[in-house]
């Protein structure tokens, strides 16, 4: 299996100034030596470093990141790793190890939130990375979604009822949608112009023909392809009768960047999903990169 090699400008709205800002404002550089593990796959982030769930940038060095003892990636300078489980505070679904005698920062969850919120746009540029480790996953698994029974679906994460409705109360009645059982309600490839947030019934999602996930009230979906400007990677359907908030890529934007609360809701959900989907790709085994 080749090694998928991460570039620091991939994705293109990645800026490692922006990153360095943002981890130095919450934490402190630390070293680490060739050959340690810094975090290992099905871990709650408690590997040989002895410290808790946490996302990194790499300052110095090299980190390779293995999958089932595989390598899958190549992690260099100025870049992001371990913003999955960290997100969605779920087991890794991969290994990381130095290859080089490294500089990291590490940010634990409160640390994480203390930075977000003095500077929540930054979770656009988090949600970009992990849409683009996403699309990689899903372009290694194969076959892709070729039962809906493959491999089981999640209950996806839901954002707090309090936050739910003041989204409603801001974005107002006018982008509220009623939608019947079995109405599709976006389609994978599609362009995406909004992002959902469920206010009542339940939505099926689906990648293939396999079922991943299904959200009720609070749930949210759509929100990939406002990040990374790409074809929707997935296909929603109302599974009964629902009614849903629609949010423009303007008010999107707009909260993310004045909403910590907001944010960090996003990113757990993107986080969750994200780990989801690299737990289903690792379980079925991945193609060569």
């Amino acid at each position: 299996m080749s090694t998928r090699r991460r570039n620091p400008e991939t994705p293109s709205s990645y800026d490692p100034e922006a990153a360095l800002a943002f981890f130095r404002s919450a934490g402190k550089p630390q070293t680490i030596e060739k050959g340690t593990t810094i975090f290992a796959e099905n871990s709650k982030g408690i590997p040989l470093l002895l410290m808790p769930n946490r996302i990194y940038l790499l300052l110095e060095g090299e980190v390779g990141v293995l999958a089932k003892e595989e390598p899958v990636a190549v992690i260099r300078a100025g870049e992001i790793f371990g913003e999955m489980a960290s997100m969605g505070q779920m087991p890794r679904t991969a290994s990381a190890v130095a290859n080089s005698d490294c500089r990291v920062i590490g940010l634990n969850d409160s640390q994480f939130q203390a930075a977000l919120a003095r500077s929540p746009g930054f979770a656009l540029m988090l949600m970009s990375v992990m849409a683009s480790r996403l699309r990689d996953t899903l372009g290694r698994i194969e076959p892709r979604g070729s039962s809906p029974a493959d491999d089981g679906w999640r209950e996806g994460s839901v954002m707090d009822a309090q936050l739910l409705a003041d989204l409603a109360q801001v974005i107002g009645p006018a982008a509220r949608f009623r939608y019947p059982a079995e109405k599709v309600i976006m389609r994978e490839g599609q362009r995406g112009v909004a992002l959902y947030a469920v206010l009542e019934g339940r939505v099926a999602i689906r990648i293939g023909d396999a079922v991943v996930e299904k959200l009720g009230p609070g749930g949210i979906f759509g929100e990939m392809s406002l990040v990374d400007r790409t074809p929707r990677l997935a296909t929603a359907v109302a599974e009964t009768e629902c009614a849903l908030l629609a949010i423009s890529r303007h008010m999107f934007l707009h909260l993310v960047k004045s909403s910590p609360k907001f944010a960090a809701a996003l990113l757990r959900v993107v986080g969750e999903r994200a780990a989801f989907t690299a737990s289903r790709g690792n379980s079925r085994g991945a193609k060569a990169a």
